[in-house]
Formats: C-alpha cells, structure tokens, sequence
C-alpha cells in the first residue's frame, strides 16, 4: 500500500505505469498510444499525470482514496470513466470530458448530482451507494439511457426526469420512496424497460412492501421489459394488470356516484324544505301585492274621475304625508278629499313595507339554505377526496367511518372528552363540544415507517428498568397554525403524506411538528385568530354563529421518545435541544401569556377547584415521522346563545320575542303587523273576475268608446289566460295583466307604443310569441315559471331590444348563478334589473362574461392539449379534465397564427365556460376526449366534424335530446349527467357500436328502450330518473360482449363487498361467512390470510360453478352450497374459441374463479386424484346437495384429504366414482340420486366410513359393499331391492347397528325383518324401529321351525344344504359372545359347551358368498346354524324364561328424522341420521 504522506506525483505517476504495464522512461512514446488505465485497490491519492496520455478513452479507478476527480482535462476524448468505491464527495472536474459516454461513480460520498450539464454525450451514469438525497442536474443528458441511483436517500422522484425521454434503465432500489404518485412521475419515460425499486443485491424502498405494488407499476409503465430483475415482458401479465386496475376504478368510480346520489338526496330535502319554509312569505308577498295593485287601480281610477287631485308625483305626496303627520296637532282639519288621498299613500306604502319585509324574509332564508347546501357540499367532496386518495393509493391509505357500534369510535369520543374543560372556553361563550363524525385513517406507508422508527429506536436505546417504552406511546391533538389556511388538499397531504407537508410549508415558522394533550389549547390558537379576523367584518349582531363554531380535529398516536422540557429562551430547534426527540411546556409555563380576562377567570373559586389546567402540556416532536396520524375529528361547540337551525325539521318557523337570532325566522308580532296593515283604510272592494276578453269588455275596462282611445288597460286580478285581438290596440302605452293565469304571451304583438307591460304572478313558461315590442321600456315577469334562460333572453333581446328596467325574480331558471350577468350582457339598454340599479362595472364585467362564453380561438388555445395517448392514471373523473391539469402539451404559440394547429388538438375541457352553444370545432377533426360541463347548453350540437371523438363529457347542463351525437361513431365513453333527458332515442345508439360507457344520471328519463342496440355496454349509470318499472330493464339485451363483461365483474364476491355488509375492514374476526341467495358466481377473497378465522362458509342457492377463490380460505372447516351449479371444486376450462383474450389469461392466474387449471380430462375421468396435490385441508364437512352434478369423478374431491362429511343429496348422480382419496370420510349423503349400481371400486378406501345415505335411488342389488367394515348406518329406503337374496349380502357389514330399507319392493316378504335380524347380529335399530333381544329371539324360533330342524350334534345332522361338510374335529365350543342368546347365557354362566366348532367365515371366501339350493332359506353363516343348535339344547328349559322376558321388555322406537323442501314441483327426503350432521346443520 502506497503512503500517501510520503508520495509525490512522480511517484504516483510511476505506480501507475507499473499497474498498466508501461515503462515510466517511455511514457513520452507510449502515453499517447495509451487508450486505457486501470488502478484497483492501491490507495491512489489523485488522479495525476494525465497529460502524459492525450487519447485515452478509458479511465478504470477502483478503491482508490481520490476525495476530488482532478487532471482530467487533458483526456478529451475520454468516454468511459470509472471512480468507484472511493471517497469522492462531489462531482467536479469533468466539464472537458465532453465525449464522455459512460461513468461510475458508485460507492462513493457523493451528496449532490451536479455539474453534468456538459456531458451531454453521457448515456450511462451509475451513482448507486451514495448520499444523495435528491434527484437533480439531469436536465441536458437527454441521450442518457442508464441510471443507477440505488442506495442512496432519496425520498422523491418528481419531474425531474420529464427531459431524459431516451431513458431505458433506471435502477432506484434502497432508496425511501414511499409514494404511489411519485411512480407515476415515471409514466414520463416512454422508452423505460427496465426499472428497480426492489432489486436483491438492495434494501426495497418502503412502497415495494405495500400491496398492489406491481399492478401499480405494471399499469402506469406497460412498456416495461423487466420489473426489479423479473421478466414481465408477456402480454398476459400486462392485460392482468390493466384489468385489476380497470376493476378497481370501476369499483370506486361507483362508490363516488354512491356519494354524489346521497348528497343529491339530501339537497332535495334541502330544498323541500326551503319550499316549505318560504311558502308563508311568498303567500304574503303575492297578497300584499295583490292589494297593492287593487289600491292602485283603485287609486288611478279615482284621479281619472277627478275624486282626487293627480298632480303630485307619489315621492313628493308620501313626503307630504309625512309633513302633514307631524303637523297633525296644529291643524284642526282637513278636506275629505285630501283624506282620503292620505288614507291610499298611507296604506300604499305600509303594504310596500310588508312586501320589502317579507321579501328580506325570502332572502334570508335563501341565504341560510345556499349555506347548509354550501356545509353538505363540502363534506360531501371531503369523503369523494377521500375515495379518490383510496383509489390513488391503490387501498393503501383507507377512510373508514366509525360509528357508534365500533369500539374504537367510542374510545375516541370518549378521549375527546375527557380533554375538553369547559372553564377554559368560558371565556369564548363555549358551553360544550358535539362530534360529528370521527374518521380512522388507515395509512400503511405511514404506519410501517413509524413502526420502524420506533422498532429502531428501541433497539438503540437502553431503557432502564423502571422506564416503560410504552409510556412514551401518546395520541395527542395536531395543533394547525392559524396563519396556514387548512383546506382540504392542505388536510388529505397530511393524512396522506405526514406531517412533513405542514412544517415544510414555505409560511411555516415551525422547526417540529406542535401537539398537545388538550383541546383548548389545540383549538385556541385557531378560535382567536378567526375573531379576529371577523372583527371588524361583522356589521350587527345577526349573524348566524361564531366563525369558530365547526372544526376539525386531527388525532395522532406519537411516540415522544426522548423528551426533555423547554427552556424559556431558547427557540424551539434540534440545534438548540440535541439529542433530543422532542420538547415539552406545561400549561402553567403559559398562563403569564394570557389576557386580562383570563386571568380573571383562572382566579376564581371554581376553576381553582379544575386540575385540568395541570395536566395540560404541549409537545414539539422533530421527527414527523413519529407522528401517525390516526383519526380525523369533526365537531361542532355548544354556546351560551343557542343557535337553532332554520332548515331542522323540528324547528318552528314561528318564534316568540324572546328569541335573539331571528334571520331566516317569523315572529308572530311580524303576522299581527300584517293583519294591521290588511285591515287599514281604504278598504278593497272585490270586483268580478273577467274569464275571457272581448271588445265590449275590453272598453269597458278602458273606459273608452274605441279602440283608438285606449293608452292604458289594467287587466290585474282576473282570470285571463288570452288576450284576444290585443294587437288592435295600436296607441296601448301601458298594458298590466298581473295575477291572471296566463301561461304564454304570445297575444302580445305587434303593440308599436306600448312602453309599459306588467305581466306578473302569472303561470308563463315562455316568452315565445312576444315580437313587435320596439318601444318598450319596462317590462315585469316576476313570480313566473320561467325556465330556459338561453332562449327567453334571446326573445327580449330581438324583440325588446330597448327595454329600460326588467324584473325577472321569483322564476325557477335553470341557471340562476349566471342570470343577471347574461342579461345584462345581452340587453345593452338595460339599466335596472330586479329592481336594483346596474352599474358600470356591472356592465363592463358582462361584457366580459358574454365575450367569454363563447367559443373563441383564444379559448381553444387555452383550454386545449395535443397529447395523443390516453393518461395511464388511477382517477374517475374524464380524460378530459386530467389531461387539462397534468399535461404540457399545448398548442405552440408560435403557430396559431395559422390554421395547422387545429388538427393537433386531441383534448378540450370547457368546463364552467357559460357556453349556450357548441360552435367553432369544425376544424378539430382529431378531437378525441371533451368535456362541456356545468354549461348553459339545451342541446348537442357543433360535433359533427369531431368524427374521433372517444369521451364527451356533457354533465350540469340544461340538454334535453341526445341529437348530435349519432355520427360519433368512435365513442366509447358518454356523460351527460345532470341534464333534462326525458327520452333515450333508440336511432342515436344504433350507430354508436364503441359505446361501453354511458352515465345518464338524475335526469328525467322514464324508458330504456332506446338502449336496445347499445349492444356494447359495459357500465350503464342511470340513477336518479324516472324509470319506474323493472320491465325497462329487459330493454338491455345481453350480448357476446355483455356477457363477457360480466364474467370479468358480474356476480363477484370481493372483500369490498363484505366491508361494505360489516362496515369495517377488520376480516380477522370474522370467524363465519354467510352470504345466501345473491347470484355469486366467483369469490374473490384476497388476501386470503385476512379471513384465517373463518371456520364456516355458507353460499347456498347462488350461482357458483366451482369452489372458485374459497379454495384459498386456509382454515375452513364447514362449507355448504348447496342449490348451486357446482361442476367441480376447480373451475372448469371453457373452450379457447368462446373466450375472450382476458378470459384466457384469468385461466392462467391465482385468482378467483378463473385461477387454477383443473387437471385433464384424462384424469378427470379416470376418477383418481392422487397425483393431484390437496388443497382446503381443513375442510371437515361439504354441502354440494342439489347442484345437478352428473359425475363424481369430475369433482375432483379426492384432493379433499380431510373431508369428514359429505352430502351430495338432491343431484343426478348414477355412478359412485372419485372418492378414493376421502380415506378419513365418516359418513356419506347420496339421496335422491340416480345410482342403479354399486361399482367394484366405488368404497374401495372408504373403510373408515361410518354412516351411508342411499335412499331414493335405482338400487337392485347390493353389491360390494365389503370394504365398509366400520359402517354403522346404512339408509337404502326407496330403492328397487326386490330379492331376500340381495338382504342376505348385508352379512358382509359386520358392524351395520342401524338399517333402513322401506320402501323397497323386498319389504312387501313377510319374512325381510326375521331374516335381517337373523343374518345380522350387531343389527339395533331396523325402518326406524329398534331390535330388541325378545324380537331376535323370536325371530330365530321363527325361521328354525319353519324349516323343521331336528336336534342334532353336527352340522352335517342339522340338514342345511348351504353349511360346509369340511369339518373334521368336534372340539368344544365354549358360548361366550353369542349375542342372539345374550339375554339367557348368564342363566347358564361362562360354560355352556357345545360339541362343535367351525372355522371364521370371514376367512373362507370360497363360501362367503355360496346360495343355498333350498329355496325357502338361505344359510350363509355357519355359526348361526350352531346357534340354531343351541338354541334347540335349551329350548325346553328356557321356555317359561322366554315368556317372562316378553312380558318385561318392550319395543322402543325411533322415528325417522325428515327435512323436507320443495324444488319446483317435486318433493324429496333428508335424512338427518347422524348427531354431527345435526349439529352442523343446525
């Protein structure tokens, strides 16, 4: 090893011609030919001596001690260079390396990516065991094709390789990213094939280890080649990933339409409500402006007929009236005629007060309304934000909403509080605190790190014996920082990303993440701060609640590790408090920083008597990584002045005087006042209402004699709905048909003088008709029902073009945010509008609005973008609107001077643009995604030339048809929710041959038959209609593709769906699973481990072909489906041409339904499964009754290793076949089947077999059944068993205790239950009736005389032609186990002898089975006949016993145990035989 203290750069430069092979005497001739140099592992010092060699192009130096890369601009056409595993702490030097192709620098000190931007040749650059922590200075290497940056510290990827596009290599494993949405960054690499985040030779990065990982980068990145050194180059593991994904976002995509429908549920309610609410004053206001109008009539005629003096404008005679009431006392009298007068001004203006009331009522209610609709609006989008983080993160951050039945829910009330000190909040008027709802963030990224951080934390520390590390565990308040406005993207990056995202805030002064133990203390800061803030905004005392009055509260669980107190001087900063985790203050350490006021609070007697004050402490964490947050809190406090809410339904509208808040309320004084003012003078005297007009009544009205004299006709308060020949009436100046039932005004032409029309509280639903009205100046059509804002001002605007003051208020418009700017800006003469005067910046602000509602070049320019690939991103909202948020490419600017930028337009989103029209896209004929949504648009138009169009997003307009679209041929996606569709025409879905996409919700559709030829469907959203029968559905059809759809998402038992059934995602405790009668066709239960407890499964009557995904459940003992369609435990393989290229690859897969592939049908029907590996090895106990399986052996339920019991009742089976595996198999259901024969193989392993059900089948015979040796119960009733002959084989069951065989031809023979308790002697219970000792006594005697046996001493005496003739030797037989005589051997004791023996049947299998010649007996077992003999012996002197035995005993029955069911119109019978069976099944 070279020193470096002692070297001197001759030296280094001969060390370095040594280790190459060059003489240093010759380097001046043999430097230059020098193209490569390699140093490993001398201790190099520096890079020295490259002058001595111009060309070289290789440069390898390999554990090295180089700190700085020096001396190298002698070597510019130097191309690969190697600085590896030294110490190197900065990249410098290089800038002449100009040609330079490939580096490495790994394992080096390096903590910064810099000084590259020359390099600009570099395709390769390893930087992998280093200390960087950010990727930068990358930004000119756009030939860069390898980058390894693995080991390193880097958190964020970002956009900083949005210029390396040539990238093909990129190796970021042992780094900290932790971020689904910084992988997405890499979607920017189109030319990437092979990335590592979790490459072997490295630690992962902390997202490799959460779920769906792989399908995350598979989906966003399908170029890809190899994934962490995997191969993932088949097209098969792409399309897998695409269709989860699709899956998943249909899945949400369908949660946040659940969300939006409730919400639009409740705003109806709202707006019932309101209904109902502004109903009192809306009747007040059309009645005092009725009376107002009938005492101007009154009033007009009275100076028409010069009763009373019209020579004073009515400001100046309400002056007047004024003077003249101050006056009163000084005046003596006055003239009836100005009395009179006095009474009308008086009345008139008190009825226009109570109108000006009542209509401030209706403002204030619309005001309280437009604020819940505002708080249901913002929580709504604060749980779709929600869904949408869940769908970003691929379910690795999860919401989920407690309530009062979750322990957890009521733990976190209950810690709330138990910190909440009402004495800390008197100060404010705060009484208590309400909760709204608390939400438990479930974040495992966030989760893990902690859990690590903390893991490590333990591991280095020692802790003493008396210190517990659990006790440094605390769930303590996030304290927000009130000059930080928290809104909602603000609190989902915390929830989402940590607290990091807060105390890095470019406005934060935070050095560490501030909590505390205290909800005062939390909430202090935020509560002051917004009183402030109001202070001087507020103008009365009104307003309806305290600014602070809801908030949110965020619940952390924070390990405070090595905490130390603050000191009073020191800020708060790891610098000021090392080798610490975190700080602490007291409460008391803050109460000298407290007002006057509180001060005089903490002084009194009570509040001395509260300690909470003492426990209250904050704490300053500078690891935010040690602070999980865990739940999110809304609550609402409780204040001395109770605020009651206008829109609850238990809220009287009507309150007393007492009350302090009234907006939005009535007092009842307010009615009193009303009725005053009704009952003022004059009087109103009714009059007859006029129903239809004619010339007679027209003049009469007009006083007049012609036509030609009628300049003002007051038609108010009648019940006109025609105005007749009005038009004749060519000098009218001043028309007023108020409070008619008038629904149009299409009479009205054509009146070139009138100037004056009053046509409200009327029923006009539009203004079509009206023309000819060129001189009108004020124009009312208040309380109406207008609608189309577009079209009726296009009406005012052509045909009343000169109108002065308008009143259009009180009409249900469409569009009422935009009204009064798209009037003013349509109508230039106006200059009042509902009553309030328009002011420039008014117009000059709707001008503006106009210009920018239609669709201009510079609106195509901005809101448009070129991309030509569909976004590869986790979201629900339209292409549109993402490529408009996350895309660059815009249109150049340098060339829209020209025409040639309208082809490269592909994307255009219009949103909230105020457009009435689609226009001007003629030229946008590569248009692929659009959106046009919350516009004032009443139909499609505009779209023709758009012939590429896929999406079209059209929702919140005011469209009523769908024509426009018919040519769009290539569409695949349709929105157009929110709209006025009454009818889907079925000629517009004809050609629309993509359409798998199309969302018509809450609109006004009443039938689907227009979606007959939408044969391609796939999403259908339609909620929120008028569709009102369930026959609409059969409108759509299914078809090929229909059907594939739905075996990819149809009838799928997913996790999401039981989560949504239980209300939480805990499967763990789940320990049975009961999901009965909901057409499952697959299961698709994964992770499976999270159902490890579930121990009972029950999918009867669904629609389940195979077990599917419940093979994977690992600890399932029961399973019952019965009332499927089960064909065998694996799926079954469809043929290849009748699947899809998805279906085929869901055969390939682990998965539910389609996962596995069954063995071949080879084996299949072979009927053996052994070489098939076992699978739900736990499983005891299988229900596959009435499935309609045909064929056992295909089942494949040999590989049910364990399997106890099993019940096949109810199907078409006929062959007994595949059991051979079921060794440990204790009892067996095949009623009602359609077995005829018992094959030689069919029990050929069953000899643990216990009990066998075979009633109601084709049974003739009773064949091999030998190997069933422990077989107890065996159930034949119902069968076709004819002969005794077929009885007598039963003989070969020699443990059989309990027969049945009713039903049976054979039990029409007197002599089948002698014979049965005669061959079979373990025999107990026979067709439900026990066999007793007297009964097999008597049954014996019985067949012995029927056959006449005489006493012999032999069995070849004994006269049975079946008994054998081989016996030899007559040695004793001791009777010790004759059970037939049990009930007499103890009379005799143990030595009852008898001279002969035999041999055991069971091993003679030559006569085991042999019949007998005689016909009336059959004698198979030779030690029956010995019995017999016996029994001949000790008939004499047992005779009298046997009687008295009779006498004594008695017959015990059983009944038969029946389930009986209906299935169509046929009946069948259960046998619940066995106490397990009735057990499980119960």
């Amino acid at each position: 090893m070279i020193q470096i203290d002692n070297q001197n750069t001759e030296e280094i430069i001969k060390e370095l011609c040594t280790s190459n092979g060059l003489s240093y005497e010759k380097i001046d001739q043999e430097g230059p030919e020098t193209s490569t140099l390699e140093m490993f592992f001398s201790g190099y010092p520096k890079i020295v001596g490259m002058s001595f060699f111009p060309n070289l192009t290789t440069l390898s130096l390999v554990g090295q001690s180089i700190q700085k890369i020096s001396d190298l601009e002698y070597c510019p056409l130097l191309r690969n260079l190697w600085i590896a595993e030294c110490c190197l702490t900065k990249i410098d030097g290089l800038q002449y390396c100009t040609n330079l192709e490939k580096l490495y620098l790994y394992y080096n000190e390096i903590s910064t990516i810099e000084n590259l931007e020359t390099l600009i040749k570099l395709e390769v650059i390893w930087l992998n065991n280093n200390q960087i922590k950010e990727i930068q200075g990358l930004h000119t290497l756009q030939n860069l094709k390898e980058l390894n940056l693995a080991a390193n510290l880097i958190h964020k990827i970002g956009t900083c390789f949005d210029p390396n596009e040539q990238l093909e290599r990129l190796n970021l494993s042992g780094n900290r990213i932790c971020s689904f949405k910084e992988l997405s960054n890499l979607t920017s690499l189109p030319h990437l094939k092979d990335l590592s985040l979790n490459d072997p030779q490295y630690d992962p990065n902390p997202i490799c280890l959460l779920c769906n990982y792989a399908t995350h980068v598979l989906y966003h990145m399908p170029q890809l080649q190899r994934l962490d050194t995997y191969d993932v180059s088949q097209k098969q593991i792409k399309v897998l990933a695409e269709a989860t994904v699709m899956k998943k976002i249909m899945y949400y995509n369908m949660r946040v339409k659940s969300v939006h429908r409730q919400l639009n549920e409740e705003l109806e309610k709202l707006k019932e409500r309101k209904c109902k609410l502004q109903k009192l004053p809306e009747d007040r206001i059309k009645l005092f402006s009725c009376n107002l109008k009938h005492l101007e009539r009154e009033l007009t005629e009275l100076q028409t007929s010069g009763k009373i003096q019209n020579n004073k404008s009515i400001k100046s005679k309400r002056l007047e009236i004024e003077k003249s009431i101050d006056d009163s006392e000084n005046t003596d009298e006055t003239s009836e005629e100005s009395s009179l007068e006095n009474k009308f001004f008086l009345k008139l203006e008190a009825l226009r007060e109570r109108i000006t009331f009542w209509n401030r009522k209706l403002d204030e209610i619309e005001k309280i309304y437009q604020m819940e609709v505002k708080k249901k609006k913002k929580s709504n989008s604060l749980v779709v934000q929600f869904l949408l983080t869940e769908l970003e993160t691929v379910g690795n951050t999860r919401f989920e909403e407690g309530s009062p039945s979750d322990s957890w829910f009521n733990s976190c009330y209950d810690l709330i509080l138990s910190r909440f000190c009402a004495w800390d909040f008197k100060s404010y008027g705060i009484t208590g605190v309400k909760i709204n709802r608390i939400i438990r963030v479930h974040n495992r990224i966030l989760r893990m790190i902690f859990e690590e951080k903390f893991q490590l934390f333990l591991d280095e520390e020692v802790l003493s014996e008396t210190e517990n590390y659990r006790k440094m565990l605390e769930c303590l308040f996030y304290v927000f920082d009130p000059d930080l406005p928290v809104k909602k993207k603000q609190l989902l990056q915390v929830l989402e990303d940590g607290f990091q995202a807060m105390e890095e805030h470019k406005l934060s002064r935070r050095q560490a993440v501030l909590l505390c133990n205290s909800l005062s203390m939390c909430e202090r800061p935020r509560i002051e701060f917004l009183q402030q803030q109001t202070k001087d905004e507020r103008k009365n005392s009104n307003d309806l609640e305290e600014p602070f009055r809801h908030g949110k509260l965020i619940i952390a669980k924070v390990f405070l590790g090595h905490s130390v107190p603050a000191r009073e001087k020191d800020p708060i900063s790891q610098v000021n408090y090392p080798g610490a985790n975190s700080v602490f203050r007291p409460r008391k350490h803050l109460l000298s920083d407290t007002s006057d006021a509180d001060d005089e609070m903490y002084s009194s007697v009570e509040h001395r008597n509260c300690d909470c004050r003492h426990r209250q402490c904050e704490w300053f964490v500078f690891d935010h990584e040690l602070v999980l947050p865990e739940y999110i809190v809304e609550f609402e406090y409780t204040t001395l002045v109770k605020v009651q809410s206008l829109f609850s339904t238990l809220s009287n509208v009507i309150v007393d005087e007492r009350k302090k808040n009234t907006e939005g309320f009535i007092l009842s004084s307010d009615l009193q006042r009303d009725d005053e003012v009704m009952n003022m003078e004059p009087t109103v005297k009714a009059r007859p209402k006029i129903v239809c007009l004619d010339e007679k009544t027209v003049l009469s009205v007009a006083k007049a004699n012609i036509y030609s004299q009628i300049v003002v006709l007051n038609l108010h308060g009648n019940s006109l709905s025609k105005l007749r020949d009005i038009s004749k009436l060519t000098g009218l100046r001043k028309l007023i048909v108020s409070f008619n039932e008038f629904t149009c005004l299409d009479d009205v032409y054509h009146l070139p003088n009138l100037e004056y029309f009053d046509a409200s509280h009327n029923h006009v639903i539009t203004l079509e008709g009206i023309r000819g009205l060129s001189k009108l100046k004020y124009l009312d059509l208040s309380w109406n029902q207008l609608k189309k804002t577009g079209e009726e001002i296009n009406v005012l605007r052509k045909h009343t073009s000169n109108v002065l003051s308008l009143d259009i208020r009180h009409n249900p418009w469409h569009k009422p945010v935009s009204l009064r700017l798209s009037v003013i800006g349509r109508l230039k003469a106006l200059t009042r509008l509902d009553g309030v005067q328009i002011t420039e910046e008014e117009a000059a602000a709707a001008s503006c609005f106009i210009a920018g509602s239609k669709i201009s070049q510079a609106c195509l320019l901005e809101h448009s973008r070129t991309d030509e690939v569909r976004p590869r991103i986790l979201s629900v909202h339209p292409y549109a609107k993402i490529l408009t948020e996350i895309s660059k490419n815009k249109v150049d600017s340098q060339t829209h001077f020209s025409s040639s930028w309208y082809p490269k337009i592909t994307v255009l989103d219009l949103d909230g643009q105020h457009l009435s029209k689609i226009a001007n896209l003629e030229k946008l004929e590569n248009l692929r995604w659009a959106s046009f949504s919350n516009n004032n648009l009443t139909k499609i138009e505009g779209l023709e030339s758009c012939l590429n169009l896929e999406e079209l997003t059209l929702d919140g307009n005011c469209i009523s048809n769908l024509e426009g679209i018919s040519k769009l041929t290539k569409l695949t996606r349709l929105s157009v929710n929110n709209n006025h569709l009454t009818t889907l025409e079925r000629r517009v879905f004809e050609n629309l041959s993509h359409l798998h996409y199309l969302s018509l919700e809450s609109n006004r559709i009443t039938s689907l038959v227009g979606l007959q030829k939408a044969y391609t469907l796939i999403e259908l959203y339609i909620s929120n209609n008028y569709v009102s029968t369930y026959q609409e559905i059969y409108h759509l059809k299914e078809t090929a593709d229909i059907e594939s759809a739905k075996d990819l998402f149809g009838g799928r038992l997913t996790c999401d769906m039981i989560a949504e059934r239980l209300g939480h995602s805990d499967f763990t405790k789940m320990q049975e699973l009961n999901w009965t009668t909901s057409t499952i066709r697959t299961v698709d239960l994964a992770p499976a481990d999270q159902f490890r407890n579930v121990c009972n499964v029950n999918l009867q009557n669904n629609n389940l072909t195979s077990f599917s995904g419940l093979i994977f459940l690992p600890n399932v003992k029961i399973l019952c489906l019965n009332y499927n369609h089960i064909e065998s435990v694996l799926p079954r393989q469809k043929p290849q041409n009748h699947l899809t290229n998805r279906q085929q690859l869901y055969q390939k897969v682990t998965s539910s339904g389609y996962g596995q592939q069954g063995p071949s049908k080879g084996n299949r029907d072979a009927g053996f499964g052994e070489n098939l590996p076992p699978i739900m090895q736990s499983l005891e106990v299988l229900h596959l009754g009435y499935n309609g399986i045909s064929n056992l052996a295909q089942l494949q339920l040999s590989r049910l290793k364990n399997l106890k019991l099993l019940f096949l009742q109810g199907n078409e089976i006929s062959q007994i076949e595949g059991l051979e595996g079921l060794q440990l198999l204790q009892e067996l259901v095949l009623d009602h089947n359609r077995v005829k024969t018992i094959a030689e193989g069919s029990f050929a392993r069953q000899n643990s077999l216990l009990a066998l059900h075979l009633e109601e089948n084709r049974l003739r015979e009773l064949n091999n059944l030998q190997p069933l040796v422990k077989l107890q119960k065996l159930f034949l009733g119902l069968n076709k068993i004819q002969e005794l002959s077929e009885l007598e084989k039963l003989e070969g069951v020699p443990s059989l205790r309990e027969l049945s065989i009713y039903g049976n031809p054979v039990t029409c023979k007197m002599s089948h239950r002698p014979l049965l308790v005669f061959r079979l002697p373990s025999l107990q219970v026979l067709d439900g009736m026990t066999v007793s000792t007297e009964e097999r006594a008597r049954a014996e005697l019985h067949l012995i005389e029927q056959q006449g046996i005489p006493a012999a001493n032999s069995p070849m005496d004994s006269g049975f032609p079946g008994l054998p003739i081989t016996f030899s030797k007559h040695p004793p037989l001791r009777v010790t186990n004759v059970n037939l005589l049990e009930g007499i051997n103890h009379l005799f004791g143990s030595d009852l002898m008898f001279p002969h023996v035999f041999e055991d049947p069971l091993q003679n299998e030559a006569n085991k089975y042999k019949k007998s010649k005689n016909p009336g007996m059959v004698t198979t077992n030779p030690r029956s006949i010995h019995a017999e003999i016996a029994l001949r012996q000790v008939k004499g002197a047992t005779a009298n016993l046997l009687n008295q035995l009779t006498q004594q005993s008695g017959t015990t029955r059983t009944a038969y145990m029946h389930q009986s069911s209906r299935e169509n119109d046929g009946r069948f019978k259960f046998r619940l035989s066995s106490s397990t069976e009735k057990s499980y099944l119960g």
